[in-house]
């Protein structure tokens, strides 16, 4: 044990501050590289040469010098067609690169321009949902996951946008019925079955979107938002208690404010 710690502590001593700013500056360039790549042909090519790369180290383990010569040719082949195949997103890319503040964004730039995205889709979505009287429940997971919730429903693991969620909605549609889960910035599930709540002072003209949408509320510290198809009236449910009469600016204060960094603050603040 003692030796351990002196060859641990050997090692340490050993690093110096320009080996942390280097390994800091190739952790950035993956990360930045990563974030252009994202959701695009190229992330699929770059899953296959790291499937490429791990195969050649275990082939040189095995001593399969057959496999291993196959790859390493592989390897001399994959980065001309990487040139040849992927031209104009590497053109793009360095376009991108010379252009923009990439390199001065920080993350927290990042994931307010996440949080921005996915509240502006969702508050589209559902002013267009009020605005046509067309019901609907959208249940956001916090920390208290919805796995039970959402394996009651329909799978998507969708990207969230406003179209996506309007079509979902659209009566005598097959996912119509039941409410849509989102989990940070992916549309989980749709169609899913919630628990009612059994509070027995909850208005009589609410009806069972608004029951639901109470229910989860009770059971969990998720945030809901629910479309009215009577009077296309929007309302929050958050903690057993329900907001009616949301506007389209305050509904989306409360969603940026859901999805920023830091959203521990109960969105009933907003209540007036």
């Amino acid at each position: 044990m003692t030796e351990g710690l002196n060859n641990f502590f050997s090692f340490i001593s050993t690093i110096r501050v320009q080996d942390i700013i280097d390994i800091l500056i190739v952790a950035v360039a993956i990360y930045k590289i990563y974030i252009l790549i994202k959701e695009t042909r190229a992330e699929q090519l770059m899953k296959g040469i790291l499937a490429i790369f791990f195969f050649s180290i275990i082939s040189d383990i095995l001593n399969l010098y057959t496999v291993s010569w196959i790859l390493k040719q592989a390897w001399t082949a994959g980065f001309v067609l990487i040139i040849v195949v992927f031209q104009p997103e590497l053109r793009r890319m360095l376009e991108y690169i010379g252009t923009s503040n990439l390199f001065k964004k920080s993350f927290v730039d990042l994931q307010y321009d996440a949080a921005k995205r996915n509240s502006t889709e969702i508050t589209r979505a559902v002013a267009s949902l009020a605005r046509q009287k067309i019901g609907a429940l959208i249940v956001f997971e916090r920390r208290t996951g919805l796995n039970e919730v959402i394996e009651t429903g329909t799978l998507l693991n969708a990207v969230i946008s406003s179209e996506l969620l309007i079509n979902i909605f659209i009566p005598n549609t097959p996912l119509h019925d039941g409410a849509v889960i989102i989990r940070e910035s992916t549309i989980k599930a749709a169609s899913c079955f919630l628990p009612m709540s059994e509070n027995q002072s909850i208005s009589k003209e609410l009806g069972t979107r608004h029951r639901a949408a109470l229910g989860i509320s009770e059971k969990s510290d998720c945030l809901s938002v629910v479309v009215s198809e009577e009077t296309g009236t929007i309302s929050i449910a958050e903690k057993g208690e329900l907001q009616r009469y949301i506007d389209v600016e305050t509904l989306e204060d409360i969603l940026m404010k859901f999805y920023n960094v830091n959203n521990e603050e109960s969105v009933n603040d907003y209540e007036e």
